[in-house]
C-alpha cells in the first residue's frame, strides 16, 4: 500500500478519538503527539510537521469541534483537509502550448526513473489523443539512448536521436524542428542525470531550458529517498524553476515523507505519481484522493476512473443481457477477468475502497496467482467446454489440469464455484420476475 507505515500510524492515532462522545484538549494533544511522531518517522520535513500540527491543533481545539456531536470525526475531517492542503489542494494539470508543439523537459538525478517516466508520460498523453515524441538528450550514461529507444518501442512512440556526438542543447533544438515537421504536438525531452547535483549538470539543463523554452519542467523524484528527495527538489527548483514534480516508486517501501514535504518546501505541485513498473501505471496526482487513502477513507473516484478506462461499455451491456437470461459462460468470465486485470494489482484496488484501512490490507492476503491459475484453467478449455461446462467429464478435467499446469482439485473447485454462481443468478432472475409481476420495483440486473 502507498504510505503503508504512515497510514497505519495515523489511522491508529485518530481512531482513538472516534468513539469518544466528548473530547478534551488533552485528548487532542495526545492524538497530535502520535500524529507528529508518525509524520517524523515517515521522513516528513520537521518544519512542515511543526506547521501542520500547529494548524490542526488550532482548528481542533476550537468551538466547532469541542461542541460537535461527533468531535472525533470532526478532528479526522480537519486532518484530512490539512493533509490535502499540504499536498497541493487540487490536481495540477499540464500546461499545453497555444501553438504546438508543447515542450516538456524531464530532469532529475540518475536512478530516479526519468527515462521510464518519459515513456509513461508519453503513453498517458497518447491515450488522450496527443502525438508525443521522445527525445534522447542523455549522451553520457552508457546505453541511455538505446534504453529510450526500447521504451519508445514498447509504448509505440517515436524517439528522436542523433547519437552522442552532438551536444544535448543541439539535440533538444533539432528535436523541436523534427517534431514540427512530423506533426508531433508534444516533445518530451529526456535529459541526463548525475548521481548527485553538480554545477556541470545544472549548467547544461539551464542551457537546454534557455534554448527550447519548455512549457513544463518536470522533476522526476524517487519517493523512496525520503528527505533527500526534498533537498534535490529545492536545488533543481532554485536553478531551473521547475513547474512540477513526478514521484516514482510510490508503490515501493516508501515512508511517504517526500510526497508530504515537496509541495510545502518548493511550493511546486506534484503532477504525477508512478504506482508500478508497467507503462500504464502513471497517474495524475490528486492531493484530496491521496489524503483520503492515507486516512483509510478510500478513493472511490479513482476506482471508478480505472473501471471506466478498463471496461468495455458495449461488452458490459452484453454481459448484463446474458446475466438476465442466464447465458453467462466461461468465455464471459474470462473476458471479465482480463478486463479486471487491466485495472491494476488487486491490493491497489482494495485500498481505494472506503472503510478498508491499512491494518486490514496488511492482514489480507491478496493472492494474484490464484487469478492467473483461473485464467490458465479457462484458457485450457475448448470453446465448447467454455460455453457448455456440463460436458467436462473426468478425462476432460484431467486434460484441462495438465494443460493449465494446475491440479484436478483446482479445476473441480472452479467448476463448482461457477455452477453455484449460475444457480444464484437463476434465483435472482426468478425474484426479479416475481417482483415485476407484483409491480413493486425492478432489481438492478
Amino acid at each position: 500500500m502507498v504510505f503503508e507505515g504512515l497510514a497505519e500510524k495515523l489511522q491508529n492515532a485518530l481512531g482513538k478519538l472516534k468513539g469518544k462522545g466528548k473530547l478534551s484538549e488533552k485528548d487532542v494533544e495526545n492524538a497530535m503527539r502520535e500524529v507528529r511522531l508518525a509524520l517524523l518517522e515517515a521522513d516528513v520535513n520537521f518544519k512542515v510537521v511543526k506547521q501542520f500540527i500547529n494548524t490542526v491543533k488550532e482548528r481542533a481545539i476550537g468551538h466547532e469541534v469541542m461542541e460537535s456531536l461527533t468531535p472525533g470525526q470532526q478532528v479526522i475531517k480537519i486532518v484530512n483537509e490539512e493533509l490535502t492542503i499540504l499536498m497541493g489542494e487540487k490536481e495540477s494539470k499540464l500546461e499545453f502550448a497555444n501553438t504546438p508543439p508543447t515542450v516538456i523537459m524531464m530532469c532529475g538525478l540518475q536512478g530516479a526513473g526519468k527515462t521510464t517516466t518519459s515513456g509513461k508520460l508519453g503513453a498517458l498523453l497518447k491515450k488522450k489523443g496527443k502525438r508525443p515524441l521522445l527525445v534522447a538528450c542523455d549522451i553520457y550514461r552508457p546505453a541511455a539512448i538505446k534504453q529510450l529507444q526500447v521504451v519508445g518501442e514498447k509504448v509505440e512512440i517515436p524517439v528522436f536521436s542523433i547519437g552522442d556526438k552532438q551536444s544535448p542543447v543541439n539535440i533538444a533544438k533539432a528535436s523541436i524542428e523534427h517534431g514540427k515537421k512530423n506533426g508531433n504536438d508534444v516533445i518530451i525531452i529526456d535529459t541526463a542525470g548525475r548521481l548527485h547535483i553538480d554545477e556541470d549538470l545544472m549548467e547544461e539543463l539551464e542551457n537546454i531550458k534557455n534554448e527550447v523554452k519548455p512549457n513544463e519542467i518536470l522533476l522526476v523524484v524517487d519517493a523512496m529517498t525520503g528527505q533527500d528527495a526534498v533537498t534535490v527538489s529545492e536545488s533543481f527548483n532554485e536553478k531551473l524553476g521547475i513547474t512540477g514534480v513526478v514521484l516514482t516508486k510510490l508503490d515501493g517501501d516508501a515512508r511517504g515523507g517526500a510526497a508530504l514535504s515537496i509541495r510545502a518546501v518548493t511550493n511546486k505541485p506534484i503532477k504525477f505519481a508512478a504506482t508500478g513498473e508497467k507503462f500504464d501505471q502513471l497517474e495524475t496526482f490528486h492531493p484530496d484522493r491521496m489524503a483520503s487513502r492515507i486516512l483509510g477513507m478510500g478513493d472511490v473516484l479513482s476506482l471508478i476512473e480505472k473501471a471506466q478506462a478498463s471496461f468495455d461499455e458495449k461488452k458490459a451491456l452484453e454481459l448484463e443481457k446474458k446475466l438476465r437470461n442466464q447465458q453467462f459462460t466461461f468465455e464471459d468470465f474470462l473476458d471479465q477477468l482480463q478486463q479486471m486485470k487491466n485495472m491494476g494489482p488487486m491490493s491497489q484496488l482494495l485500498e481505494m475502497i472506503p472503510g478498508i484501512n491499512s491494518k486490514q490490507l496488511k492482514n489480507l492476503n491478496v493472492d494474484e496467482k490464484e487469478l492467473v491459475h483461473i485464467e490458465a484453467i479457462i484458457q485450457s478449455m475448448t470453446k465448447e467446454e467454455r460455453i457448455n461446462p456440463s460436458v467436462i467429464d473426468g478425462s476432460r478435467r484431467k486434460r484441462i489440469a495438465k494443460g493449465s499446469g494446475t491440479s484436478i482439485q483446482e479445476v473441480n473447485k472452479l467448476l463448482k464455484q461457477f455452477n453455484e454462481t449460475k444457480k444464484m443468478l437463476k434465483k435472482f432472475s426468478g425474484m426479479e420476475k416475481t417482483i415485476k409481476k407484483k409491480g413493486r420495483f425492478n432489481l438492478p440486473f
